[in-house]
């Protein structure tokens, strides 16, 4: 049995890329998947236990990146993070969204 791999995606408001990734990768192969966003109003806040839970963390842009090593430094120090490149333009469950984030994502994955 393959030990477990966690999972977290980021974006600004856990409204629509980031949740769409962890809808589409929850329940696949030995994976444990959550979503977070970074900004205030966000659906879900990311808090740093959701870093120090992670195996990998996927930000959908490089803003992504920049604030959660300025915010969350302590906890991203030794974390193994890879930034996608979506742009905030899909909608929840977007099939174009789906398409780029399995060419994205699925190599360090699945």
């Amino acid at each position: 049995m393959n030990p477990v791999l966690k999972i977290l995606f980021i974006c600004s408001q856990n409204k629509k890329r980031s949740p769409t990734a962890e809808e589409i990768y929850s329940g696949l192969g030995n994976l444990e998947v959550r979503s977070a966003g970074l900004n205030k109003g966000a659906m879900y806040l990311l808090e740093p236990d959701d870093i120090t839970w992670a195996d990998i963390i996927f930000v959908m842009e490089k803003t992504h990146l920049q604030n959660l090593e300025k915010r969350f430094n302590p906890f991203t120090k030794d974390k193994r993070i890879i930034n996608l490149n979506i742009p905030d333009k899909y909608a929840f469950m977007d099939e174009a969204l789906i398409k780029l984030l399995h060419q994205r994502v699925d190599k360090y994955v699945l």
